[in-house]
């Protein structure tokens, strides 16, 4: 039985895809600017990203601090609380 054929580790796979600008197909064996179709649209992207039409999404929470976890404590406390017999 023969072992399967193995890939470069170097090797590329080529990639098909839509140009995220003008939706036309681009492929990246052929297209230099992949995986915009064209330097036109490249240079649109750009600008979008230059006049702040995207946006990186915000994480909804600091990940740099470990969140609390949940105590089982009941905390009751009374809107008046009793006074301090003295």
């Amino acid at each position: 039985m023969l072992a399967p054929a193995r890939r470069n580790v170097h090797e590329t796979i080529p990639m098909k895809l839509r140009c995220p600008i003008c939706k036309a197909p681009t492929d990246s064996e052929t297209h230099p600017e992949f995986p915009f179709c064209n330097d036109r649209c490249r240079e649109r992207d750009l600008g979008n990203w230059a006049m702040e039409k995207y946006k990186v999404a915000v994480p909804m929470m600091d990940e740099s601090e470990p969140e609390e976890p949940p105590t089982h404590e009941s905390t009751h406390e009374s809107a008046d609380p009793e006074p301090d017999d003295e």
